[in-house]
């Protein structure tokens, strides 16, 4: 039985053992707040034509993303109308949520070690995605890696957005950050 007041996700407990020395000694910090630590982590599904034909999928997509963040999504909505894509302010057009503190460490553990692993003909994800102020993008083609998703009862395959957001100054801090967190990096 798990403990939840005791309980501490493994990523977190890497960071505080070893990584935060690693980086230290890397970078040569002279203080331990410069050490680049993560700071939340987005996580976004665009439901985009199929939503404007089926306000239904907004939700769809809002139940799949609550089910893979363990926390509940929000549905987005159009800011503006637009006639050429039949969108109209206030429609649902598909779902986030940002995840912080345990939860963030345990989606970005299952990402690492469960997830990428299962995507289709995956050879790392790309080292250059970076924005030039520490954060991370990427996107995946299909939700349906994650485990908490039941492949039989999925309706639609969604695209997700995944941006991690680190307190680094540079994209390298943020690289070497992720790095021994394992991520799966190609170049």
């Amino acid at each position: 039985m798990l403990d939840a007041a005791n309980y501490t996700p493994r990523l977190k407990t890497l960071y505080k053992d070893s990584i935060r020395a690693a980086l230290k000694e890397e970078f040569g910090y002279k203080n331990d707040m410069q050490i680049p630590r993560l700071d939340k982590i987005v996580l976004n599904i665009g439901a985009g034509a199929e939503a404007v034909k089926d306000s239904k999928k907004a939700k769809s997509a809002q139940e799949d993303l609550t089910a893979i963040a363990g926390q509940q999504a929000v549905i987005t909505k159009a800011k503006k109308s637009i006639a050429g894509f039949r969108v109209r302010e206030d429609m649902p057009l598909g779902a986030k949520v940002t995840l912080r503190g345990d939860r963030m460490y345990d989606f970005l553990d299952r990402l690492i070690t469960i997830a990428l692993p299962r995507v289709r003909d995956f050879r790392g994800v790309k080292g250059t995605a970076f924005d030039g102020r520490g954060n991370y993008g990427m996107g995946l083609k299909e939700h349906i890696v994650f485990p908490e998703i039941n492949f039989d009862k999925v309706d639609e395959v969604w695209g997700m957005d995944i941006i991690i957001c680190t307190n680094a100054n540079t994209d390298a801090e943020a690289k070497a950050l992720l790095k021994h967190f394992n991520m799966p990096f190609n170049s």
